[in-house]
């Protein structure tokens, strides 16, 4: 006869949620990025606020199987993915804007980067 027992094992131990230093760490990164890497910025906040909103899901469905920190990590992470694709957009529409208001804006751009 077999037994499940385990004796390292501790009773009513919570669980971290999945992905959630993932989405912070994805979250913080899509701000991070916002200022030069458009592409890269909205991808990543796009996959940090699917992820957040998943793992809120399956927290909000069992709150008690899993740890008030690991919660609090993707909540943060799905904060910064929504703040950082705002700002994405934002910094991408002034771009826009200002390339066609000023077309000599991307003449200067393009020698400012040349210079490094």
């Amino acid at each position: 006869m077999e037994s499940n027992y385990n004796p390292y094992s501790f009773p009513n131990q919570k669980e971290t949620l999945p992905n959630a230093t993932a989405v912070l760490v994805l979250g913080i990164l899509s701000i991070v990025f916002c200022w030069c890497c458009y592409l890269p910025s909205i991808i990543m906040g796009i996959i940090a606020i699917v992820l957040g909103a998943q793992g809120r899901t399956l927290y909000r469905s069992n709150p008690e199987k899993y740890t008030q920190a690991s919660y609090s990590n993707l909540n943060a992470g799905f904060i910064c993915g929504i703040v950082g694709l705002a700002l994405t957009i934002l910094v991408l529409l002034f771009a826009i804007t200002r390339a066609i208001m000023n077309p000599d804006s991307a003449n200067e751009y393009q020698r400012l980067l040349e210079r490094f």
